[in-house]
């Protein structure tokens, strides 16, 4: 072994070629693509055999224009051996490294870097060192073992390992063929001068590499096995299956092969048909008697029931869908028009999505057999799932395939019922859906009822996409209080308000009397005939809603009478009657009128007007002033909100009493109290303000409220009314009770011009407010009640409600 240091060759000054990633050691070979215009112009600069430069790592590899604090202080010193220009007009240079130098000054920047440099001759080898000796032997074993155990270094550099002498040119060889090692790791390599500590740094390097190699080696031993293991199952169940053919038992191959085609011919996504066949690989290789076989093959049934491209054959003919909704529903104009649009969009764009629609009404009005109407006239499928009480988030989405007895969501198991992908899909009850500790469904419908994502629907179950966009759905809904905002925002609410009398009565005609006497066997009017004021008797005095479910009951009451007496062997003819339908019905249930003239003869009374999930209704509010002092009394079952509307009223009267002829001090001699009857029942709302300021008037004044007369209105301690909601409904309410005439904000008279017809309003004088003072005149009598009359009105008020005698 040489112990003397290798001469070097004496450089003072050589141009830098700065290299990204790269260190390049002395006695190696190294190849460099050269791109850079400084680079470009320093390799076309030199001449003859005059072709040594300084290569300099960077750094950062970043940096495109290197300066002199971009570069490492040491680099080594080569020799261009062949230049090759490349079509890209870069060159690929082969250079020799020849010795480390160090960088002590840049003298050039321009038009490439050029240096004042150092030479850094290799120390010598010390002598009679056991200890290095070792450090150099144990570098060359570990180098040797890493090369046999990588893919990717050539066996040979064995050989040439074991024939290098000299320990400074073996530390680098191995430094630079050892893959490795990070830039970092080899440019501290490179400035290792001295030998010892260059060999140790390697050493560890070497020890590392052999340990992550061994590894390798053995994740890569295992794999095999398994593979191996793998290879002789699949040898063995070829057998199986071999034998099972000559024994005649090859049904399970033949029930694979039908499952097979089946999934070809299913029309699935790509993404289904590879789960499909994915799992299809899996049920192929199971026994039957597995405990997966049954779960993999019901799994394998769902994909292939689904109509992943089946759809209803396209007929858009408006005339016929007209027809079609107006024999099945009578009015409901806005919602057919909605309908007939989507409809004549469709015509003109069939791939169009399908729009999200929610009828909002009171019950009985006619919003799931609407839906079923929807379908006859698009000549679509109809699916209904009912969503009130719904819990489980597992109901919309399915369940996950780890559960025992899986099954996908009722979203996925009405389109397969279906058996198309664009169905009428109705929703019911949308607004009762639960919540609880199994999930949201709600906020699962957020991804069914949106058009933007419906139609990368993923089931739980199925785990693949399902795209929804064509599913028209209708969702239906009493209120919408209840549902979610996010919800809400996703659905075009449609409102179905109630009914009027002549409303009632001509559905009653056409739908509910046809079909209750088909249903209990009697012939119309053969054996049974309604007249028109027959049924509005009926609704009047035993019905008080906003749909019809009641009525029905009460017409199928009649027809069981009148089937009941055909039954017994009488074949007279029933003409229903006001006068006889009291014998099948019983005694009326209300007395709209009579009550409303009898219960505001008394000053102090009057009446409002409200909105109910049912529709609207009206509001009996009552007042009474006694002796006493300060104290005013709210009673029946009345909310927080209408609590501050009856101090509001309160505060407004004490404020105006003067303009009433009223003692300004009145509150401070008696105590008020305001009733709203029917305290079983919880009201509550701003919408009653009004008619709270019209009964304190009236009470403490004695001037009572004028017959058959509504209002309904917000009121402000400044005097103005506010507008409110459900117009309709309100209005329709006073209308069913005989009211006369309706005290309306003002504001709120475009919405009684589009929600309520002239036919609806006839027979109805409505007067639109601003101000209470409007009101009070409109609604009270002119003159007080005097003593003797309030006694008359006592005492008939009296007679009226003690009803007939025993």
């Amino acid at each position: 072994m040489a112990n003397k240091p290798k001469p070097v060759q004496e450089f003072s000054e050589l141009p830098i070629l700065p290299v990204r990633d790269t260190v390049l050691f002395p006695n190696a070979i190294l190849p460099l693509t050269v791109g850079r215009e400084s680079s470009l112009k320093l390799v076309s600069e030199l001449e003859g055999e005059n072709k040594f430069i300084a290569v300099v790592a960077q750094r950062d590899p970043r940096v495109d224009n290197p300066q002199a604090v971009d570069l490492y202080q040491i680099g080594t010193a080569a020799y261009i051996h062949k230049i090759i220009k490349l079509p890209s007009q870069s060159l690929f240079i082969f250079v020799e490294g020849l010795q480390r130098l160090a960088v002590e000054e840049i003298v050039q920047i321009e038009p490439y870097m050029r240096g004042r440099v150092k030479n850094l001759p290799d120390p010598g080898v010390p002598a009679d060192r056991p200890e290095f000796e070792a450090l150099q032997r144990s570098v060359t074993s570990l180098f040797q073992q890493v090369v046999q155990l990588s893919p990717t270094l050539s066996d040979d550099l064995q050989t040439v390992v074991m024939n290098i002498d000299d320990p400074s040119r073996l530390a680098d060889f191995i430094a630079a063929n050892l893959p490795s090692l990070s830039h970092t790791e080899k440019q501290e390599l490179l400035e290792s001068l001295d030998l010892g500590t260059r060999l140790e740094r390697l050493n560890k390097h070497l020890a590392r590499e052999l340990e992550v190699q061994q590894l390798r080696s053995k994740i890569q031993s295992d794999v095999q096995d398994q593979v191996t293991q793998s290879q002789r199952e699949y040898y063995l169940r070829e057998q199986m299956k071999a034998i099972q053919k000559e024994l005649g038992d090859a049904d399970e191959a033949q029930e694979v092969e039908e499952l097979r085609h089946k999934i070809e011919a299913a029309g699935m996504s790509e993404e289904a048909k590879k789960e499909a066949f994915r799992e299809l690989g899996r049920l192929s290789k199971m026994p039957p008697a597995a405990a997966d076989y049954h779960v993999t093959r019901t799994y394998l049934e769902w994909l292939i029931a689904l109509p992943w491209n089946k759809f209803s054959d396209l007929k858009v003919d408006l005339r016929k869908a007209k027809e079609v909704l107006d024999a099945d529903h009578y009015d409901l104009e806005k919602i057919k028009e909605r309908i007939l649009d989507y409809l004549a969009v469709l015509q003109l764009k069939p791939q169009m999505k399908g729009p999200i629609l929610c009828f909002a009404g009171p019950p009985g009005v006619g919003k799931t057999s609407l839906g079923k109407s929807i379908a006859r006239a698009l000549d679509r499928k109809f699916v209904r799932m009912s969503l009130g009480g719904i819990h489980d988030e597992a109901e919309i989405r399915g369940h996950r395939r780890t559960y025992i007895g899986a099954l996908p969501g009722q979203i996925i198991q009405g389109i397969r019922r279906a058996e198309t992908r664009d169905p009428i899909f109705m929703l019911d009850e949308v607004d009762k859906i639960g919540r609880d500790f199994r999930g949201d469904p709600s906020s699962a419908l957020l991804e069914v009822l949106d058009p933007e994502q419906n139609s990368h629907f993923r089931d739980n179950y199925l785990d693949v996409q399902f795209d929804l966009s064509r599913v028209l759905f209708i969702c239906t809904a009493n209120v919408l209080d209840t549902i979610p905002p996010a919800l809400l925002d996703r659905m075009e609410i449609l409102d179905l308000q109630g009914y009027t009398e002549e409303e009632k009565i001509e559905i009653a005609i056409r739908h509910l009397i046809p079909k209750q006497t088909e249903e209990h066997g009697v012939k119309a009017p053969e054996q049974i005939e309604f007249s028109r004021p027959a049924l509005a008797y009926v609704i009047r005095h035993y019905t008080r809603e906003a749909g019809v479910r009641n009525l029905e009951r009460e017409i199928a009451t009649l027809c069981r009478k009148q089937a009941r007496k055909l039954a017994e062997g009488s074949a007279e003819k029933l003409v229903v009657t006001e006068e006889n339908i009291p014998h099948s019905l019983g005694v009326p249930r209300f007395r709209p009128e009579a009550e409303i003239v009898d219960r505001t003869r008394q000053p102090g009374v009057a009446i409002g007007l409200a909105w109910t999930p049912a529709g609207g209704d009206i509001l009996f509010v009552e007042s009474s002033v006694m002796k006493g002092g300060k104290n005013f009394t709210m009673t029946g079952h009345v909310g927080q909100v209408m609590q501050e509307s009856m101090q509001a009223a309160l505060a407004w009267v004490r404020a105006h009493a003067s303009d009433y002829g009223l003692d300004p001090e009145f509150f401070q001699h008696n105590d008020l109290h305001v009733h709203v009857p029917a305290g079983a029942i919880p009201k509550d709302g701003p919408s009653a303000g009004v008619t709270m300021v019209t009964t304190l008037i009236s009470a403490l004044t004695k001037r009572p409220v004028h017959e058959r007369l509504a209002m309904t209105g917000e009121i402000t301690l400044s005097g103005q009314v506010l507008p409110v909601g459900g117009i309709k409904e309100k209005v329709l309410a006073a209308k069913r009770a005989g009211i006369k005439k309706v005290l309306l904000p003002a504001e709120n008279e475009p919405n009684v011009h589009e929600d309520l017809s002239p036919e609806i309003l006839e027979g109805l004088e409505v007067k639109y407010v601003k101000a209470i003072g409007e009101v009070v005149d409109l609604a009270l009598e002119k003159e007080p009640v005097s003593a003797d009359d309030l006694k008359a009105r006592h005492a008939a008020l009296t007679t009226a409600t003690a009803g007939p005698p025993n």
